[in-house]
């Protein structure tokens, strides 16, 4: 399942290319890309795991920048 979202707040270039690091190597991942100038993020993971691992994708923009949201 591949999915976008919009990202609020996200504020830096540099976080934007962290967070897409930190999401691509959560389990279940198979590709995930986060454009700064879009403010938005593509999630691609198996249908039974993806879930979880925007779950874990939320965490993960959370702790890089406490300010950005991931609108669901």
């Amino acid at each position: 399942m591949k999915k976008s979202f919009k990202l609020e707040d996200l504020d830096c270039a540099h976080c934007a290319a962290k967070m897409e690091d930190a999401i691509r190597k959560i389990e279940g991942v198979q590709n995930a890309s986060v454009n700064f100038l879009a403010q938005k993020l593509t999630l691609e993971a198996p249908d039974d795991r993806f879930e979880g691992a925007l779950a874990e994708a939320v965490k993960v923009c959370k702790k890089i920048e406490p300010d950005c949201t991931i609108l669901v």
